[in-house]
């Protein structure tokens, strides 16, 4: 019985870290005639949760929708790191 409910708590311990919540800043260009530049932080989808470069690949063409490329993924972070991104990020926090 102990060995269920250790099993048990394990399963459900791994879903909720699975499910959590992961962001990326970034930074972008648009050049249409003058080159424009921003830093922004973007919410993922947990499958680009793993590194930079599965974020890049996720966020890139969210970006180009848009007219931007996307230059870098600075990091990967959870919502602890929100606020302390939110006002370098002005109109781009949460954006794409």
């Amino acid at each position: 019985m102990k060995l269920a409910s250790a099993t048990l708590a394990l399963l459900l311990l791994s879903a909720v870290s699975a499910s959590a919540e992961c962001y990326a800043d970034y930074k972008a260009k648009r050049d249409e005639g003058r080159l424009r530049l921003h830093y922004g932080v973007a919410r993922l989808p947990d499958r680009a949760c793993g590194s930079a470069g599965d974020a890049a690949a996720a966020l890139a063409p969210r970006l180009a929708a848009e007219g931007w490329t996307l230059l870098n993924v600075v990091s990967v972070f959870g919502p602890e790191g929100l606020d302390q991104r939110k006002g370098s990020a002005g109109d781009f926090f949460l954006r794409y």
